[in-house]
């Protein structure tokens, strides 16, 4: 089983969950957040005044996935949340030793 965590701007939230879900994705967790990578936020002008904004909005998506479907979930995400400017995000995958539904008490693959 593999954790795929992605970090991508707020208005591509629902064509990567749209497609996602054609994938058979059932489960996705989402949180606001904010930060900054190489392109260090930017300034923005408010009522006449410049100001530096470092951290910028993003959606942190996390899915777990079996690794099946693993490179398949990851194409879906870098395909649909590319706009092909600075800032589109990151994808990471991390491997995940045991997943447990806390309702049935199942485990690994059948608790995804």
């Amino acid at each position: 089983m593999k954790l795929v965590t992605a970090i991508i701007k707020p208005f591509k939230l629902d064509d990567v969950h749209e497609r996602l879900t054609d994938l058979g994705v059932k489960g996705i967790t989402i949180t606001e957040v904010k930060g900054m990578g190489r392109q260090k936020g930017h300034t923005e002008l408010y009522r006449g005044a410049e100001y530096q904004v470092n951290f910028l909005p993003k959606i942190k998506m996390e899915i777990i996935v079996t690794e099946e479907m693993t490179e398949r979930v990851i194409e879906t995400i870098a395909e649909n949340a590319s706009t092909g400017n600075i800032g589109d995000g990151k994808i990471f995958v991390t491997d995940l030793e045991e997943v447990i539904r806390i309702r049935t008490g199942e485990t690994g693959d059948d608790a995804i």
